[in-house]
């Protein structure tokens, strides 16, 4: 019987990310996100990171698309704070919070590029908006009309008509009057059918999420409630809603990951997903807290298709006899390169990479090919169906291609793969060392 796959939240474990901005294009949705580094302690942000999925449970690491350093005007050593990206004419367009010297320090930055992947490039060498203390968070959307706003602000919402342009407005910076009561900060803007929507992080501290909707791009805003209350688990939150294939999604973040390392806060965040109802009327239902369990995959993967090794549902480590309950253990990791572009690495023994619902089909696979790297004898990676000790369907033997960067593609039968399952990838090798490093893996029938 085919198995009914689900995310996992938080979504993305091979780095702490906060602040999502979930963007449709093309068929494929592409979550901008901020990226809290991992030794963290207050706020360490110094760049803008890319994942993409199809399936709304998968999602493949793109690495960082931007970073302080195309900004060279702004203060490099933090503050890459939460983005958002549109598209328009043919180009992407980054709206970025950054910091000056001086202050205030606060302003908003615009960086463009030709692909949704990047690179993204300063076209002003200045702000957009700003300085000035809380010019933060920007959200933009462009309306039927053609229109585009931009609305961004803590604790107060303020917002700009941008130009066709994109990297310029018109009519001056407008404050919200009357601004929804529990707005706090990390506006999301959008039009759904008749209603324009405001949703926000309400209420510090713990933030959940309100929102407000107006018959107005630019008000004026009715309060509706919460879509979800604060959680004491929880100190912040910052919302990103899209439509997808059908359904309604809402981004956020939780602290899951780091409360899993150590009982101690630290900005270290997480982003989590949740399936959004609306009702007859416009208005939006509220959830729960954001759960473990995330929303259903909407469509399988191929497993005859090239797949990234760094696309995952899932990341964590073998548990054994004598470790304590894991829920979740941090290792795995991904960098760039140019001979394998995103690649997945600082793999080690007992590591595992799940990818949820893969599609042998009727007939089933025979091999399967990965292209690996490794400096090292006696790695291994087993590949098992539906949980890290399911049925193992075949063993790929890691050889030592003598340089991390010299890769090579290995094939090995398989036995057992038909229909749909999740796929665990299981690494094994000498303990305390790099194992291998991992770009890509296919079937073949």
């Amino acid at each position: 019987m085919p198995i009914t796959s689900h995310a996992e939240n938080p979504i993305i474990q091979t780095n702490f990310t906060a602040d999502p901005a979930p963007m449709v294009y093309d068929g494929t949705v592409y979550l901008y996100t901020s990226h809290d580094q991992d030794d963290a302690d207050d706020f360490k942000m110094v760049d803008w990171r890319l994942y993409t999925s199809t399936d709304m449970v998968n999602w493949t690491d793109h690495g960082a698309v931007a970073s302080l350093a195309i900004f060279p005007w702004a203060r490099q050593h933090n503050d890459a704070w939460a983005p958002q990206v549109i598209p328009r004419n043919g180009k992407f367009y980054l709206y970025a919070p950054i910091s000056v010297p001086g202050s205030p320090k606060n302003v908003i930055a615009v960086a463009v590029a030709d692909s949704p992947l990047g690179p993204f490039k300063d076209v002003l060498g200045h702000p957009l908006v700003g300085p000035k203390t809380g010019f933060i968070d920007p959200t933009v959307s462009i309306d039927a009309d053609g229109q585009a706003y931009l609305y961004w602000g803590n604790p107060n919402l303020w917002y700009v008509k941008l130009n066709k342009d994109m990297i310029s407005y018109s009519g001056g910076i407008h404050q919200v009057a009357s601004k929804p009561p529990t707005y706090q900060e990390g506006p999301w803007f959008y039009h759904r059918d008749s209603h324009y929507y405001m949703a926000f992080a309400s209420t510090c501290c713990p933030e959940g999420i309100g929102y407000a909707m107006s018959d107005h791009p630019t008000g004026p805003w009715t309060y509706k409630g919460s879509i979800m209350d604060g959680d004491q688990r929880s100190t912040g939150n910052h919302p990103g809603i899209i439509d997808y294939k059908g359904k309604s999604y809402v981004f956020g973040f939780n602290y899951r990951l780091n409360f899993e390392e150590t009982p101690i806060h630290h900005e270290r965040r997480s982003i989590t997903v949740a399936q959004l109802h609306y009702n007859p009327d416009g208005t939006i239902q509220k959830l729960p807290w954001w759960n473990r369990t995330g929303v259903e995959q909407i469509e399988a993967i191929d497993a005859y298709k090239r797949v990234e090794a760094e696309t995952m549902a899932w990341t964590s480590r073998v548990k054994r006899q004598i470790d304590r309950p894991i829920d979740w253990v941090p290792g795995i990791k991904t960098a760039k390169a140019k001979a394998a572009a995103v690649y997945v690495t600082n793999v080690t023994d007992l590591d595992y990479i799940k990818v949820a619902g893969v599609d042998f089909g009727a007939i089933g696979a025979s091999s399967i090919f990965a292209r690996l790297a490794s400096g090292v004898n006696g790695a291994t990676v087993e590949i098992h169906l539906d949980s890290d000790s399911g049925p193992l369907i075949g063993t790929i033997d890691v050889p030592n291609t003598g340089d991390w960067q010299d890769w090579r593609t290995v094939s090995t039968p398989v036995n057992g793969a038909v229909g749909r399952h999740d796929v665990f990838f299981v690494f094994k090798g000498p303990r305390g060392r790099p194992l291998v490093d991992f770009d890509y893996w296919r079937f073949a029938k």
